[in-house]
């Protein structure tokens, strides 16, 4: 590409999708308020705080089961703090508003007080032996419903009242869309109305009553997302509903049908759940990004641990919290950090971010991206996760963190979108036990390799339709070079892999492997005869007592891995956990073996390769006359664990990245001139010691 086409394509994806005001905001805050901070609270300190840290947008409390205005809707609870003629909210909207700030209104109708359940007991939620639901965490408070009366009237009424009376750019609702099945009046006869059925009283993904009610779930949130859209609309043209839902595979609602109706969403990965690592930030921003396209998508982090104990009022250290919010924003995010309870009882957080917010401003240039230079996409499937694998994340985990940890530079991709428009920018799909796929999808993905793309499955991919029923073959076993054996091993003890091939690219970096070991699942698989089966299973054979753990048998010709080419591409399939058992056991030789895996099935050059100590994120990205490559140094002694104590420091990393020619190039950390050489359409050059985070910005 040269660089005028480069440029051409870069402002006409600027224009694409980004009407109004929401492309506008780079740098989010969130104050949300407690019922006790009505007068309470400094204002002049967060307003302080808000210029300091450049922040142009921010979303602020205002209603739902506590008004932090004088609000008159009926049953449309006050804080008990806010003294007669006063107006915590209007306030703070006052003063960001001075601030040249966008400003969107908080509501959060997921609980109610006593006096809505005595007024409308209906409103409530009702748990499966049909007892109105308490607040789990407040006693005194119950739980409403979302689905019914209360958030299409009381809370329609809410948002009406809040668009008329105040200049907002929009409503943000937080926890709109229930809290588990409810079985009031009003979802039983709903449901019923459209499906002829009672609601389910399973979890299990492949029970039909639980199918049709994620579908009808599904459309009465979306029917609750039209109504509150029209009557933000209706007060003010520009101005939009954001629910704060969606995500990954596990998403509540549908992410292509989200990802077309929304201006923006945020991303609401807060902070580190248990031991998830910092890339999870990261990987949130890349499934949103799957259905919205370069539309501009906030990522939500907070300053707390994400932990079900809820400390909320305490922080984490300063290298979390930073480590978290910049693989996010090298993953596409624009930082939205969130503060619960306006009085900061611990303030260790504030310099750490305003660390972050100043840099990001000042080479915000940089940083409104507007493609993604990513050449391999990783498939997520809302169908397998909903109708026919219950634990399919964590086979998507493993994938992903193979390659991490292989610097290959990648995006996600939603099964929905596997037309051929959709995928043009991709070489190379990774399909992490997609079982569910359509005839249509696999027909999608047949055209692709066709073509000439790559594709990676592992496991049960295709084995079941979009539904979750499960084939008499795979769908794709045309691709595979492989037939469904009739029988899937959910639990291998003690099994093997066996190199066949030494010779075979899928072997790079593991020819002296003596045996290597299998995963838990395998499918039991029939060769077509038209692949090449470089590596073979050892069956499990017995681990205990240990006199007895020895081979009874030579070697198989049972595949633990099937390649071949088809029309212009390649496929690789293995049969088995290779992704779920490496995140499980993260085994060196199961990621390296995926990571090999994608290379030979893209048969091209990576866009931007990394080469040195350490464990980095990788992302390259282009912008508006520039290229940016972000390195995100997730190195530290509890790297596997998630949690970070400090940042060390990695050594100098060499880089190549594909690029027309540059004019100039800057490491926008360490705010140094790169020194580089260009041949060949590669950029190479050696990048200082990285500490958090470095970026790589080139100028065309």
């Amino acid at each position: 590409m040269t660089r005028r086409e480069l440029l051409n394509s870069a402002a006409a994806a600027w224009q694409s999708g980004n009407d109004g005001w929401f492309d506008r905001p780079m740098r989010w805050v969130q104050l949300a308020f407690v019922e006790d901070d009505p007068g309470r609270y400094d204002l002049k300190f967060w307003l302080d705080y808000f210029k300091r840290v450049h922040a142009d947008a921010a979303c602020l409390s205002a209603g739902g089961c506590v008004a932090f205005y004088p609000t008159k809707v009926p049953l449309h609870y006050k804080s008990k703090f806010m003294a007669e003629g006063t107006d915590p909210f209007g306030d703070l909207l006052k003063g960001c508003r001075g601030l040249g700030m966008n400003v969107i209104a908080r509501v959060d109708p997921h609980a109610a007080h006593d006096d809505v359940y005595r007024a409308h007991p209906d409103w409530i939620a009702v748990d499966e032996k049909g007892e109105p639901r308490r607040h789990w965490a407040m006693a005194s408070y119950w739980v409403t419903c979302c689905l019914g009366p209360y958030n299409f009237e009381f809370m329609r009424d809410v948002v009406r009242e809040i668009m008329t009376t105040y200049e907002v750019d929009g409503i943000f609702a937080n926890r709109w869309s229930g809290s588990g099945t409810c079985y009031c009046e009003h979802c039983r006869k709903n449901f019923r109305a459209y499906s002829g059925m009672e609601l389910p009283r399973t979890n299990d993904v492949r029970d039909p009553v639980r199918r049709k009610y994620s579908q009808w779930h599904d459309a009465r949130l979306f029917e609750l997302w039209a109504l509150w859209d029209e009557e933000i609309r209706r007060a003010n043209p520009k101005a939009r509903f954001i629910p704060n839902t969606g995500g990954g595979a596990q998403a509540e609602i549908d992410m292509k049908r989200a990802g077309a109706l929304a201006p923006t969403l945020f991303a609401d990965r807060q902070a580190r759940s248990g031991v998830q690592l910092p890339w999870a930030n990261g990987k949130n921003a890349k499934e949103y990004r799957a259905t919205f396209g370069n539309k501009p998508i906030g990522g939500i982090f907070s300053i707390g641990l994400e932990a079900p104990y809820r400390w909320k009022d305490s922080v984490q250290s300063a290298a979390e919290i930073q480590v978290w919010a910049a693989d996010g924003i090298a993953q596409g995010l624009r930082p939205w950090v969130t503060k619960f309870n306006a009085k900061p009882l611990d303030r260790r957080w504030l310099g750490p971010v305003e660390q972050l917010y100043t840099w990001h401003w000042k080479n915000e240039r940089y940083l409104r991206n507007t493609e993604n230079l990513a050449r391999v996409g990783v498939v997520y499937s809302q169908q397998t996760a909903r109708y026919a694998v219950s634990d399919s994340e964590e086979f998507l985990r493993g994938a992903y963190h193979a390659l991490v940890e292989a610097r290959i530079p990648f995006e996600m991709v939603h099964d929905g979108l596997l037309d051929a428009a959709d995928l043009r920018r991709f070489k190379t799909l990774v399909l992490p036990n997609i079982a569910a796929l359509s005839e249509r999808q696999c027909g999608q993905l047949r055209a692709f390799v066709e073509a000439g793309g790559g594709l990676v499955a592992t496991h049960e991919t295709s084995l079941c339709d979009e539904w979750g029923d499960r084939r008499a073959d795979f769908g794709l076993a045309d691709l595979f070079g492989a037939s469904y054996g009739g029988r899937t091993i959910q639990r291998q003890q003690n099994a093997y892999v066996d190199i066949a091939d030494r010779q075979h690219g899928l072997l790079n970096g593991l020819q002296d492997a003596g045996r290597m070991i299998h995963g838990v699942r395998r499918v039991e698989v029939k060769p077509l005869g038209t692949a090449r089966v470089p590596l073979t299973t050892m069956p499990s054979y017995p681990d205990l007592p240990m006199e007895e753990v020895y081979l009874r048998q030579g070697p198989t010709d049972i595949p633990a891995a099937l390649c071949r080419e088809a029309g212009k591409g390649r496929v690789v399939y293995f049969p088995w956990d290779i992704d779920r058992a490496f995140w499980e056991v993260l085994a060196t030789d199961h990621g390296r073996l995926l990571a090999n895996a994608v290379e030979w099935a893209g048969q091209e050059a990576r866009p931007a390769a990394v080469e040195g100590p350490g464990l980095l994120d990788v992302a390259l990205w282009r912008q508006e006359r520039s290229m940016t490559l972000h390195l995100v140094n997730l190195t530290n002694p509890y790297a596997m664990k998630g949690p970070f104590r400090e940042i060390l420091p990695v050594a100098g990393q060499k880089v190549r990245v594909k690029t027309p020619a540059p004019k100039r190039a800057r490491w926008l950390v360490a705010g140094a001139e790169a020194q580089f050489r260009y041949e060949g359409g590669w950029l190479a050059a050696r990048s200082p010691e990285i500490g958090l985070h470095e970026v790589l910005a080139i100028d065309l």
